[in-house]
């Protein structure tokens, strides 16, 4: 997912973020982004077929996803939609962890659904401590959180065979973060450091 992300950030359009949790992924487009004349399905059809063929090269069997854009009308929309997504990686992955530790105790999909329908956070969180000894709490973070991947400036140094000395330059790259901050701390980071990206 990663991998299929940082391929959605540099197969043409202009992306300053991208967001993965999951089985989904949320990109930012800068502002200046005009491709296709911005024509919505066209959008929608590049990006869903440049991510199923990525994903499924690296996965070695068929992916498919499908796409569809948030057309978001300010800059607080854009930071309320990726906390969303990041407060729903958490309860996503805790979802996840408890019904397949239930199906591996034996229950089928019915039963382990209904086993932890209408069940707090908090319960679901000692279900997995009581029944695996595992802290949800203690997991990494890009397992709770998501993974951010967004373009930062990198300085490299390297030998200039005209001058016989040794150079640096700055180039921009992917930055690949595993470790989010979380709550209002998410907010400010899209907010202060990639909204400002978007629209420069």
């Amino acid at each position: 997912m990663v991998a299929t992300t940082e391929h959605l950030m540099t197969c043409g359009f202009r992306v300053t973020y991208g967001y993965t949790q999951s089985d989904e992924i949320s990109l930012l487009f800068h502002l200046g982004e005009d491709s296709f004349g911005r024509k919505l399905r066209k959008l929608n059809s590049i990006l869903a077929g440049e991510a199923s063929a990525k994903f499924s090269l690296g996965l070695g069997d068929i992916g498919a996803f499908d796409c569809r854009i948030c057309q978001l009308p300010s800059k607080s929309k854009v930071v309320d939609y990726f906390r969303w997504r990041n407060e729903d990686a958490n309860r996503n992955a805790l979802n996840a962890h408890t019904y397949w530790l239930l199906r591996k105790k034996g229950l089928n999909k019915t039963q382990a659904t209904e086993a932890l329908d209408g069940k707090s956070t908090g319960e679901k969180n000692e279900l997995l401590f009581r029944e695996s000894g595992l802290n949800f709490n203690e997991f990494p973070s890009w397992q709770k959180r998501g993974v951010a991947l967004y373009w930062a400036n990198e300085t490299k140094k390297g030998f200039n065979p005209i001058t016989q000395q040794e150079e640096s330059a700055e180039r921009r790259v992917i930055k690949t973060d595993y470790d989010l901050p979380i709550k209002d701390e998410y907010s400010t980071f899209i907010r202060d450091t990639i909204l400002a990206q978007a629209s420069e």
